[in-house]
């Protein structure tokens, strides 16, 4: 199976000091300036899983917010409850347009003087202008410190790293206070997912090599986190959104917003598909066939029977499951189902696991009114 991603991407603004690394093979898309593994992905996925392993994620973006008005601002324009966040606490939030649809995501960690957010790289120019607009008379000041600041990703505990800064630790792992999930399974895969970014200076990514070299850490490439990622069921925006994507699509309200804050851009949608509706289409893992020998690829189309009923948005060989895939697909699709993923010219099988299940929602009875008109029999 092809283990590379093959969407096309601008050619990234850092280029990793750890590609030099023997074996590293670059990865390409929304990873793109890191290495997608280093000669042997399965192996470093194991290690990853285990706790053994980091990742290079030093392509993503870092803003930095400061101010003694930081976090109670970021609440007031973003999903999740920030207001309040203690010293060292990690959270995550969405930035969401009027119709509560997802524009921007971060991972936020403070520090007890900075908020630091934590993006995809094509999305940190974008989101650091948008906040920058936002400050209007308030004590907060936005900056891009990408050029001065990486980030490393790994499972379980944190290495002593070189230069090390905040610590950002996954919410994924359990529902947020004031969150909610709609997958049914128990445990969650997400519970074995504990995921953390910390952030060095951009300087000592060279001694982070250094040590990989001497065999005194062991790094992993991002194929390995996609996949566990995938098997977490855990969505990543510069994978599973598109211009539609509202939360509740990808059980998003399981980490990034609180049900419970004061108002914010588009919480009367997050609200009104929340107690009163479903959502139109919903997040599945697709276990797929690997007689095929191919591995579909983001944006792939999912079939049902004749008919197109969604797309790929992640896929991984994962070392325990096969190959495995995340994709989104219409709410109308049957959960019992057998799909196709259209990809290489071949038609692959594809079993679903109801993540966002076909039924979701709303969370609120709502008695159904009698139609105008109408003669209740007694």
């Amino acid at each position: 199976m092809d283990l590379e991603t093959t969407d096309a991407a601008e050619a990234p603004a850092h280029l990793s000091p750890l590609l030099a690394l023997p074996g590293a093979v670059a990865a390409e898309g929304p990873d793109a300036g890191v290495a997608g593994h280093y000669g042997e992905p399965i192996k470093e996925q194991r290690a990853l899983a285990a706790g053994d392993a980091l990742v290079d994620c030093s392509n993503r973006g870092v803003i930095r917010v400061t101010g003694p008005d930081r976090l109670s601002w970021l609440d007031s324009i973003t999903s999740q409850r920030l207001l309040g966040l203690p010293v060292g606490g990690s959270a995550e939030t969405l930035l969401l347009d009027p119709s509560g649809r997802v524009e921007h995501a971060a991972a936020v960690v403070d520090d007890g003087e900075s908020a630091w957010l934590l993006t995809e790289a094509a999305e940190t120019a974008s989101f650091a202008a948008f906040l920058d607009r936002m400050r209007f008379t308030l004590r907060v000041a936005v900056d891009d410190v990408t050029d001065d600041w990486a980030v490393l990703a790994g499972l379980g505990d944190v290495p002593r790293l070189p230069g090390a800064g905040p610590v950002w630790r996954d919410p994924w792992t359990g529902t947020a206070v004031g969150g909610f999930t709609r997958a049914a399974t128990d445990p969650h895969p997400g519970s074995e997912f504990p995921q953390w970014l910390a952030l060095i200076p951009r300087s000592h990514l060279d001694d982070v090599a250094a040590a990989a070299r001497r065999g005194e850490q062991r790094v992993a490439g991002t194929l390995a986190l996609e996949a566990l990622r995938i098997a977490a069921w855990r969505p990543r925006f510069a994978r599973e959104v598109d211009a539609r994507t509202i939360p509740h699509e990808l059980d998003w309200l399981r980490s990034a917003v609180h049900l419970a804050k004061g108002c914010y851009r588009g919480q009367e949608t997050v609200a009104k598909v929340h107690n009163l509706g479903r959502p139109p289409r919903r997040l599945v893992q697709l276990d797929l066939d690997g007689s095929e020998a191919v591995l579909p690829v983001p944006g792939d189309t999912v079939l049902d029977g004749d008919q197109e009923v969604g797309s790929v948005t992640s896929s991984a060989l994962h070392h325990e499951e096969g190959p495995i895939a995340l994709a989104v697909v219409k709410r109308s699709v049957p959960e019992s189902a057998t799909l196709l993923v259209r990809t290489a010219g071949a038609d692959v099988a594809a079993a679903q696991r109801i993540i966002v299940p076909a039924d979701a929602g709303p969370a609120v009875a709502v008695p159904r009114l009698p139609r105008l008109g109408a003669v209740r029999r007694g």
